[in-house]
């Protein structure tokens, strides 16, 4: 007599799944768990509201920056589309939009920090401790906490003796009045680019500290007619053409360039020399300025950045950039090399994020098979992960943003695939009985070592991109964020990926006398 594997309705378990982040990573996993038919998981968020980077981050002039019909899930078309890149609390309305849509309201918690996640092999269970104290024992867990969550503050000495205000851009205090005000803004990357020029258009004075320029293009941005954007969107095949067109536009821009440069460097040499003419070009009369606002690096190597007004803030009589290297901060303002102090009543942080950091993916000791930490095991063996949504040695996890599972475009096309990915992983381990499914470490190897390889020759890790100072390396030196293959390549990876790549047992319900038995593999 065969003893009957445990299931999810016996009480072993609180919830099947547990997703980790209410962002449009855990609201995707949730579309996709729904659509396989798995309806028992909950997710859990620290933040009060849904939306992820659209929830925490609401500073002035914050907007996507690829076109919004890009910057959506396919299945689930906007019903808002006021501008060709949507601001963002029109995007932050799309992801209540698809919580809607597919019923997942009544399945999220909020203000519920994961502070623990232990892998128990005796059950083939999660254990995931929370900032309440309680404990939440799930079958599957899911990370889905995406690359911007934890904020890099300045690491500049004195930081910590400033009197003034504080602020950075992933919390920002909108009940202080910033008008008339003597602002100084640290950092100039994507972020800062939007941010600025809102505040040349209240601050008495502005200060830019730049340690590195950035490439900026023209943003061809200009408002939806209502009519165009509502036919546009009750028209599926026009709709999935455009999109098409710019997922193609994408593939061929930052992917061919980035991944395939090697083959194509005289196009990354005329980039760069054509923007420089370009930056000139921008700001005649200026020819200093426009020096100074120069990258020397290729284009692409930063995240692709678009704006019309960013350069052209600088030439404004109360708006100063100053590129001399900060020295220290004081209790009233900032002190730079060439010996000049600033006082600002004001100073804001637009200095990023710890992505793929050291300790900070996932944002919690994360214990998995022998309570290998996976913080740990990614600090020693570099990061790593299957299609950028499986570790070996953490059974029953997945990840939405892991390692090498992002193929520069649209944040949300990725999710799209790889949240598919962990369904449709956790279906079959339900439709085989299993109890425990694990990528096998050789599908894992191959993976690895092809786009490592691969990674290894493209423009963020050549000397194109030398002094960019871009989070698209991290700091073991990889490039680890980026997945060097096409939009299509990443697609078709997580849809038909075998599924023998991943290893199914089954937990006896006598586990104290019955160890957990594998599966036989899938038959053809």
């Amino acid at each position: 007599m065969t003893a009957a594997p445990k299931s999810a309705s016996d009480g072993s378990v609180d919830h099947e799944v547990l997703i980790v982040g209410a962002g449009f990573g855990g609201i995707g996993t949730g579309v996709q768990l729904t659509k396989a038919g798995i309806d028992d998981f909950l997710i859990v968020d620290k933040n009060d509201g849904i939306g992820g980077t659209w929830h925490a981050n609401t500073y002035p002039g914050v907007a996507v920056d690829i076109p919004s019909i890009y910057y959506s899930f396919s299945y689930e078309p906007p019903k808002k589309w006021t501008r060709m890149f949507a601001p963002g609390a029109e995007v932050k309305e799309y992801a209540e939009q698809v919580v809607d849509s597919y019923k997942l309201r009544s399945r999220i918690k909020l203000g519920v920090k994961v502070e623990s996640a232990v892998w128990d092999e005796q059950a083939h269970v999660w254990r995931v401790g929370l900032g309440t104290g309680e404990t939440i024992v799930a079958r599957y867990i899911v990370g889905a906490i995406g690359a911007l969550e934890i904020p890099q503050l300045p690491d500049i000495p004195g930081f910590e003796m400033y009197a003034g205000k504080v602020v950075h851009t992933s919390k920002w205090d909108h009940d202080y009045d910033y008008a008339g005000k003597r602002i100084g803004v640290i950092g100039t990357g994507a972020t800062a680019l939007q941010l600025i020029p809102e505040l040349a258009d209240i601050a008495e004075q502005l200060t830019v500290f730049q340690r590195t320029p950035i490439w900026v293009a023209p943003k061809p941005d200009f408002p939806i007619p209502k009519a165009v954007s509502t036919a546009l969107l009750n028209m599926p095949v026009l709709r999935r053409s455009i999109r098409a067109g710019v997922t193609v536009a994408i593939d061929f821009g930052l992917t061919g360039i980035g991944v395939f440069h090697e083959r194509i460097p005289y196009l990354v040499e005329a980039l760069e020399r054509g923007g420089a003419k370009g930056y000139k070009a921008w700001l005649r009369g200026n020819p200093e300025l426009a020096q100074q606002l120069t990258p020397d690096y290729a284009p692409g190597c930063k995240r692709p950045s678009v704006s019309n007004r960013y350069l052209k803030t600088f030439t404004r009589p109360h708006v100063e950039l100053v590129t001399s290297p900060i020295q220290k901060i004081t209790e009233s303002g900032v002190a730079t090399d060439d010996g000049t102090t600033r006082d600002f009543d004001v100073l804001v942080c637009a200095t990023g994020f710890k992505v793929m950091g050291k300790g900070t993916t996932p944002p919690y000791p994360m214990h998995g098979v022998g309570g290998l930490d996976l913080n740990q095991f990614w600090d020693e063996n570099r990061f790593q992960a299957y299609q950028g949504v499986s570790v070996p040695r953490f059974p029953n996890a997945f990840l939405i943003t892991g390692p090498y599972g992002f193929a520069a475009g649209s944040y949300l096309a990725m999710i799209e695939c790889t949240s598919r990915h962990a369904a449709r992983a956790i279906a079959e381990s339900r439709r085989r009985g299993a109890t425990r499914v694990e990528i096998k470490q050789e599908a894992h190897d191959a993976y690895y070592d092809k786009y490592r390889r691969r990674g290894e020759k493209t423009m963020w890790l050549s000397p194109a991109c030398e002094g960019s100072n871009t989070y698209y390396v991290n700091y073991q030196g990889d490039a680890a964020t980026i997945r060097p293959s096409t939009h299509l390549e990443m697609w078709w990876g997580n849809k038909h990926f075998p599924l023998d790549n991943y290893r199914y047992s089954v937990l006896l319900s006598d586990s104290a006398h019955h160890p957990a038995i594998e599966l036989e593999e899938a038959r053809s």
